[in-house]
This record gives structure tokens, C-alpha cells and sequence, in this order.
């Protein structure tokens, strides 16, 4: 799991990424799509793996149905993490959110950025070296970005320039640094966890009396 930092105070980043997820997921890879998908090093070939995912949907589930569960578990501890260093919110960066469907309901507030369809086919092409048939075949795995709009609270258009979209940024940002909801979920577990605790602290105290009358019933039965 990678966890990079924003320019902004009180919020962190959590970056889902099948590189980092543990290395008894990879074996779990090999197993089931070959050793073809590994280079001689041992690392994750992923141009190998991307060509063989999304030329077929059945093999990109199975790909999913392993390394989704791992990503998740390792998302949602290192958010606790961060909640307990004092970050006011965290960003989960998740290109198959609403495809997998599973995070959805823990997500508080959901930013969806989108650009031109052609302009999308554009940067993938030079940011990933695709060419343009692997670029639309990953474009066609996903969901629609104008449907995942009608989802999201929050949208990003990023057509134009970087200082349009920082603009768009700074903005929500702004709305969600006012936000006390991160003081309500706080209260929350404290609430829960001080519940828990007292609750376990009655039940040992009454075990414990229960076992001292029992001890004391003992000897002296014994002393008869």
C-alpha cells in the first residue's frame, strides 16, 4: 500500500496498488495466471498481466477476486492509522470503486474526476506507454466517468490546465476541512470503545466476587 502526501494539512492519501499488496498474494497470481506474468526478477510483470486482464473479463474477476480483499484490508488499516495520527480526513484513491462496489458504503464523500473522452484516451497513451487498443480496451473495463459523475458528491473536470483543476481542488478541500464529521466519527468510537471497556470491566469484577464467595465456600466446607 503506498500512502503519499497531499499540499494540504489534516488530510492523507491512500493509493490502492496491486505492486505493494503482500507476497502471498503474488504467489496466489502466479498460480493462476503462470509464471509468464512475472519477470526473471521475481517482480509483477503488469504489462503482461494488463494484456492478459483486459482481453478477458472472466481472468480480470479472478485477478480481482485475489487481490481486492488484500488491498482492501490494507486500505482500511492504514486509514485507521491515519485517523489515530490526527488526519483530519483521508483520500482513497480507488479507479475500480464503484465497478467492485464493496467500498462504497464506508466512503463518506465521493470525488469523481473526469476529462474528454478523447483527452483520456490521450494521457493514458503517454503517461502509461499504451498503445491506443490497450488504452481503450482499459478505458472499456471500467464504468462510464459521465456515470460514476451522477454517483459522486463531488466532480473534478479535468479537461483544461493544472492551475483549472487545482482551483476545483482548493474548493473542495475547503468544504471538507469545515467538515465536523470527523469529530462525530470520533466520539463515536471513543463511545463504543469506552463502552466495551466498561462493559468488560463489570463482567470481571463479578467473576472475580463470584470466584472469591465460591473460594470461601470452599474452605470452609472443607473445614467441617
Amino acid at each position: 500500500m503506498e500512502k503519499c502526501s497531499l499540499r494540504y494539512q489534516f488530510c492523507a492519501v491512500l493509493r490502492s496498488d496491486i505492486t505493494y499488496i503482500h507476497k502471498l498474494i503474488w504467489i496466489a497470481i502466479k498460480d493462476e495466471f503462470g509464471s509468464c506474468v512475472f519477470h526473471d526478477n521475481g517482480e509483477l510483470n503488469r504489462a503482461a498481466l494488463r494484456t492478459i486482464i483486459f482481453e478477458d473479463e472472466n481472468q480480470r474477476q479472478k485477478l480481482n477476486r485475489i487481490t481486492h480483499p488484500e488491498i482492501y484490508r490494507e486500505m482500511c488499516w492504514e486509514a485507521v492509522k491515519c485517523a489515530f495520527s490526527g488526519y483530519q480526513f483521508i483520500i482513497m484513491d480507488l479507479p475500480l470503486l464503484f465497478e467492485a462496489g464493496v467500498m462504497v458504503p464506508y466512503m463518506h464523500k465521493i470525488v469523481v474526476v473526469t476529462c474528454e473522452e478523447d483527452l483520456q484516451l490521450q494521457r493514458l497513451m503517454e503517461q502509461r506507454h499504451l498503445s491506443e487498443r490497450e488504452s481503450k480496451l482499459m478505458i472499456g473495463a471500467q464504468m462510464p466517468l459521465d456515470v460514476k459523475a451522477t454517483r459522486a458528491q463531488f466532480v473534478i473536470e479535468n479537461s483544461g490546465n493544472l492551475e483549472d483543476s487545482r482551483q476545483q481542488v482548493n474548493r473542495i478541500h475547503k468544504r471538507l476541512s469545515a467538515s465536523y464529521f470527523h469529530w462525530k466519527l470520533r466520539l463515536l468510537v471513543g463511545l463504543a470503545v469506552g463502552g466495551v471497556t466498561g462493559i468488560l470491566y463489570f463482567v470481571s469484577t463479578k467473576v472475580g466476587k463470584v470466584t472469591g464467595r465460591e473460594l470461601v465456600s470452599l474452605i470452609s466446607g472443607g473445614s467441617k
